[in-house]
């Protein structure tokens, strides 16, 4: 008796689909996101921070998440000269990208504004809806930053709810130990 095999292949345009789609989009520029968190602010002055390795260390400690970069982008918002908040623009990974997001800090370690300036993921671009990010502000260090706690969960964007819900309490976290309160 003869055998006889079988081999399948796959073309290369079956084979990529797949694979999920790339999905990209800006929704903001940092200046047009400066605007929407800081709108009484009259000028943002670049203050990006350097982490010593210590610095990075007391974070991961203090907020249980990685610090990954040693350097964060930063402005101090200001008006009329004098400060009147934070302005952080930081990415968290969504479930594969990265999910670049600003977050406006007030003097005392409030959250007084998310947004989401791009999104790059094919799922979970909830986010970006205002009910879920008004559920931040105000928010302090003393608050859990829990998923289905304080913070909603969005079904089909667990983990970039979950990741942006991090960061945004790491940002807090490097407030309180790099940024010196204003003289």
């Amino acid at each position: 008796m003869r055998r006889r095999s079988v081999c399948v292949f796959l073309s290369v345009p079956a084979a990529l689909a797949a694979q999920p789609a790339a999905f990209a989009v800006d929704y903001l520029t940092v200046p047009q996101a400066q605007k929407v968190i800081f709108p009484d602010a009259d000028g943002f002055v670049d203050a990006t921070v350097e982490l010593s390795d210590e610095q990075r260390k007391a974070i991961q400690q203090k907020s249980k998440v990685r610090q990954r970069s040693n350097k964060q982008p930063v402005w101090q918002a200001q008006k009329q000269g004098h400060p009147i908040g934070w302005f952080i623009v930081d990415e968290v990974i969504g479930k594969h990208e990265f999910i670049t997001y600003a977050v406006g800090l007030t003097l005392d370690g409030k959250v007084h504004g998310l947004e989401i300036l791009s999104y790059r993921e094919t799922h979970g671009y909830q986010i970006r809806e205002p009910q879920w990010r008004q559920r931040f502000i105000g928010k302090t260090l003393a608050d859990p930053f829990k998923l289905d706690n304080d913070i909603p969960n969005i079904s089909g964007a667990t983990l970039s709810c979950r990741n942006v819900t991090d960061g945004v309490k790491r940002l807090l976290v490097l407030q309180q130990i790099a940024l010196s309160a204003p003289k």
